[in-house]
């Protein structure tokens, strides 16, 4: 039964890692104030010349595994500079599975790798091969750290899109000048609690914003490597994500 629920990564992996119409490969990078000072990730670059549009993908609460990386990579397919930032490359990086990325991630302090991400994503957007706009998602985790970017960059990012992650602190919500698209698990109660103070606040604030409620999906739905996966509602979601960040991060 255990053997059951554990990720089945090769069998979802959607973009082969030579797929002609992306290429990926590991980039390190410099992270001041950071759990080490150094960082890497995952960039995957679409095929031509570019420039291209930024996308940083953010990993849930156990680093960088197989099924995030491969998110990135259709990310890169759909046409986005696209990088995925290991939290965990500090402290060794993703080590193999699930269960022992989640320690790791516990054992981190929280501020130094909310400053990786940060870093992560002012890398992403000054980088060679990016035109300057910026957009950030991420899920679980990575999804409630999409949210505090938009707080800590405010003009910087130009559109985010956080599955089912925590929302920004109310008092910070005037920060965000991103415009955000929210996705949220129809069932997941404890996040979707938050969502009623989160919405006032950006209305509050003027913000540009859209949330698409997921009726009936678990948290994680997007996951295609675990048993929460919701074949159509990810798909309408990413459909909707891509989207989103062309309307955005174009020009």
């Amino acid at each position: 039964m255990a053997q059951a629920l554990m990720p089945r990564y090769a069998e979802a992996q959607q973009i082969s890692f030579t797929d002609s119409r992306m290429k990926g490969a590991y980039v390190e990078y410099p992270s001041p104030g950071g759990t080490s000072g150094t960082m890497r990730g995952y960039l995957v670059q679409p095929a031509g010349e570019g420039p291209f549009p930024s996308v940083l993908v953010m990993h849930e609460n156990r680093g960088l595994n197989p099924h995030i990386e491969d998110v990135a990579r259709r990310a890169g397919v759909a046409g986005f500079l696209a990088l995925a930032p290991d939290g965990l490359s500090p402290v060794g990086g993703y080590p193999g599975n699930d269960d022992d990325g989640r320690v790791l991630q516990r054992s981190l302090e929280p501020e130094q790798l909310d400053q990786d991400m940060i870093n992560s994503a002012r890398y992403l957007k000054a980088h060679a091969l990016s035109n300057g706009r910026l957009g950030a998602t991420g899920f679980c985790w990575g999804g409630g750290m999409t949210n505090r970017l938009a707080v800590a960059l405010g003009a910087d990012l130009d559109a985010g899109v956080p599955f089912y992650g925590a929302a920004a602190a109310t008092e910070d919500v005037p920060q965000i000048e991103a415009a955000m698209l929210i996705i949220y698990a129809g069932t997941d109660r404890r996040i979707n609690a938050m969502w009623p103070a989160y919405e006032a606040a950006l209305q509050a604030n003027g913000a540009t914003y859209e949330m698409r409620m997921f009726e009936g999906t678990l948290h994680g739905f997007h996951n295609n490597s675990t048993p929460r996966y919701n074949e159509a509602a990810a798909a309408q979601a990413w459909n909707h994500t891509v989207g989103f960040f062309r309307e955005h991060l174009s020009g």
